[in-house]
């Protein structure tokens, strides 16, 4: 590697001096002895996710798992050596010496700056490297020793390292931050539709807007309305490309892969059934009741895969949107049967307050919904912004 091309696109002001490529091996000791305590805290491939250690698990010596062997320092490296592209890797900051990791994270005890080195792990370049020295396809995994070998290039100046650690340091304290706000926001909903619709056996809820009162009443879906469908689109009337997006049930809710003409759009919608805007889609298989709202759009959906709930005058679909996201489908309870059928749905008991309650209801949960939309691009840009940062600010 040439001189000029170990430098980053990005770096702090003062510094100008090329980097220096070393072996992973070289920035930091691999995998040090220690003798575990009695009793400690365990640390498996499932406990971290992204930078974060999410679980941990209370083992004794003589019973722990095999893979129980690396005993954390504060300033270690844990990084997962299978499945590297998960980039669940954790920087061990706790001023404790009862945690031991799974062999099945490469345990590296930096001589660099320890947040640099985190940051230089979860860089899309090393990540390649790594994946490139990887055995196994389906479940890539690579040995210390491989690991140790991967070059790396590195600033000479501990200041730089420093500045860099500290800089994604503070960044990953501002995605923590806000996720913790998110998962809040979640939580709270979680507590008020348990707690703004009725319980099992229950006839009213335990939280209701001022000036509401009396019993909620009991239906099924089936006698406010029907279900619906699309009409059904063949395999050779769609294409790779297209005017209007046709979504399948792989699909549903995020990026098509197929279209449809306009022209097939237009008559089609003219002739059958076709959602109004906000009418609230199901998928009727696979992941069973994931809802989509229908936004007016044009676009087009896969027959009896995903439906809605036709209905009148005596639901609110915003109302009902939340209903969904707490409904027990009929038939389905204890069923290995992975399809919601019409019968189930039109068969699904609800209990609903008169339509002014029911806005009120779907009112507040909109403002909930777009608060927690909101709380999930701000993480969403933070994240983006450390991806753009990890590109340009390593070699």
């Amino acid at each position: 590697m040439i001189e000029k091309d170990r430098k980053p696109l990005i770096r702090f002001k003062g510094f100008s001096e090329a980097w220096e490529e070393r072996k992973l091996g070289e920035v930091g000791e691999f995998n040090p002895k220690s003798e575990l305590p009695e009793i400690f805290k365990y640390v498996d491939l499932e406990s971290v996710v992204g930078t974060e250690m999410i679980a941990y698990r209370e083992e004794r010596k003589l019973t722990a798992p095999s893979r129980a062997q690396r005993l954390a320092c504060q300033g270690d490296l844990f990084y997962q050596t299978v499945r590297p592209y998960q980039k669940n890797n954790y920087l061990f900051k706790k001023p404790c010496n009862n945690y031991v990791f799974s062999t099945g994270y490469a345990q590296i005890r930096p001589h660099v700056n320890g947040y640099f080195l985190l940051s230089l792990v979860q860089n899309n370049m090393f990540v390649k490297s790594v994946l490139d020295s990887c055995t196994g396809t389906s479940y890539p995994a690579i040995n210390s020793s491989d690991l140790a070998d991967i070059q790396v290039c590195i600033p000479l100046k501990n200041t730089e390292q420093s500045k860099i650690g500290t800089y994604f340091q503070q960044l990953d304290s501002l995605i923590t931050i806000q996720q913790r706000k998110y998962d809040k926001l979640k939580n709270v909903k979680k507590a008020m539709l348990e707690k703004m619709f009725p319980k099992a056996g229950a006839d009213v809820p335990e939280i209701r807007f001022k000036g509401f009162s009396g019993a909620w009443e009991k239906r099924k879906l089936g006698e406010m309305g029907s279900v619906l469908m699309n009409k059904r689109i063949f395999k050779d009337q769609t294409s790779n490309e297209g005017d209007v997006p046709f979504y399948k049930i792989g699909t549903f809710g995020n990026e098509p892969d197929a279209f449809i003409s306009r022209c097939l759009f237009k008559e089609y919608k003219l002739k059958y059934p076709y959602p109004e805007n906000g009418d609230l889609l199901i998928s009727a298989s696979g992941s069973i009741g994931r809802i989509v709202e229908y936004k007016g759009k044009d676009e087009y959906f896969q027959d009896s895969n995903i439906v809605w709930l036709q209905h009148d005058y005596r639901l609110i679909n915003s109302f009902l949107k939340q209903f969904y996201s707490v409904v027990k489908w009929s038939g389905l309870e204890g069923s290995t049967i992975k399809r919601l059928y019409n019968k189930s749905i039109l068969d699904t008991p609800i209990s609903l307050p008169n339509p002014e309650e029911q806005s009120k209801i779907g009112t507040l949960f909109q403002q909930l919904d777009s608060l927690i939309t909101l709380q999930q691009r701000e993480i969403e840009k933070l994240k983006n912004i450390k991806k753009a940062c990890l590109e340009k600010m390593f070699v």
